[in-house]
């Protein structure tokens, strides 16, 4: 078995236990794949973790109580190396379960939620070293009906799963495939880099990359955009006139890309750095300020273009390093409601 079909199994029993939440299993699935000192980098405000003790207790634990029937639906499962010979595993999918208790001060609906997850596994001898997860805990706060931001321009619903449902790649892995999907999406981002510092929207040459009829699957704050001009209106243009040194700082990043068969995932942390200079992005006013973010995304090959792409950006961190308190204006709205602490906004429970 190659190395990277090997990667998937070995994550199997994290993935196939978190479906049905059992702790105990789930805690000896812990034990047996992640490395004792593994660095987990989680989104804004979770923050980051050294050592697999902290995995299930920091992370898991919260959510669980406040979805005691959570489970995970993977949706994209892959497998690869990136140009440096580092060995990552990418998951999406999202966690579903009836939101009971509040959760990072989002108020409970009593009703089913569903949030996204991108998470990113580096392996290193059969362990995992490093984690990248980014969760959408924005969407959570639209289904809880308290977005306290801007609303998003594009569409906001539950981002389905690839339309050839083959997301769950098991291998073998056919690094020729792989590595010719890679370079696609290599070759799109660095034509899209183009644009606006090296002319108009022309230089991107969209029509080389993308399918007719893509789907960019934005995160929620975003939305969804469909079709080319659907995804230059809901979120290029305003992105790009917010910040137009987009692609300009690339000696400060590092980005991690993998390929497996007709599928793509990158995650870097950060992979963008930019200044919000110019018009409004989200509703935020320009600051000047210098911005890191931190985007996991996965793209699906179909005929050698581009047909769908899965994008997740930690929002809440951009908003956290502009001076934004989304959680603080979340409490405002709770403080009012029954079950609330009038004077905090945080749950009674």
């Amino acid at each position: 078995m190659d190395k990277h079909s090997k990667n998937k199994v070995l994550i199997d029993p994290l993935r196939k236990t978190m479906y049905d939440f059992n702790e105990n299993l789930l805690r000896k699935a812990i034990e047996n794949l992640f490395s004792e000192n593994t660095v987990f980098r989680f989104c804004y405000p979770l923050g980051e973790k050294i050592g697999r003790e902290n995995y299930f207790n920091d992370f898991y634990a919260p959510l669980q109580r406040a979805l005691p029937d959570i489970e995970r639906r993977d949706t994209i499962l892959i497998g690869g190396s990136t140009e440096e010979g580092i060995d990552w595993v990418g998951c999406c999918g999202y966690y579903t379960g009836t939101f009971v208790e509040a959760w990072l001060d989002i108020p409970p609906t009593g009703h089913q939620i569903a949030m996204r997850f991108h998470e990113f596994y580096c392996f290193l001898e059969n362990k995992v070293t490093e984690v990248h997860a980014l969760w959408d805990v924005p969407e959570v706060m639209i289904q809880a009906g308290s977005w306290p931001m801007a609303p998003s321009l594009g569409l906001e619903w539950q981002v389905p799963g690839p339309a050839k449902q083959d997301g769950i790649k098991k291998g073998p892995h056919n690094e020729n495939t792989s590595s010719a999907s890679k370079k696609i999406v290599i070759d799109m981002l660095n034509s899209m880099k183009k644009h606006p510092s090296k002319g108009g929207p022309e230089v991107m040459e969209m029509e080389r990359f993308w399918h007719p009829k893509m789907n960019w699957y934005g995160p929620a704050g975003i939305g969804t955009g469909r079709g080319v001009e659907g995804f230059r209106n809901w979120h290029q243009i305003p992105f790009l006139a917010a910040m137009p040194d987009r692609g300009q700082n690339v000696d400060k990043i590092k980005c991690h890309f993998i390929g497996d068969e007709n599928y793509v995932g990158v995650t870097g942390w950060p992979n963008m750095i930019q200044t919000m200079s110019d018009g409004g992005w989200m509703g935020i006013a320009p600051s000047g300020k210098k911005i890191s973010m931190r985007s996991l995304d996965f793209w699906r090959i179909e005929n050698g273009l581009i047909r769908e792409n899965w994008v997740l950006v930690d929002l809440l961190d951009v908003y956290d390093q502009i001076g934004v308190d989304v959680f603080a204006r979340i409490r405002e709205f709770n403080k009012a409601k029954k079950g609330f602490d009038s004077e905090t906004g945080i749950s009674l429970k």
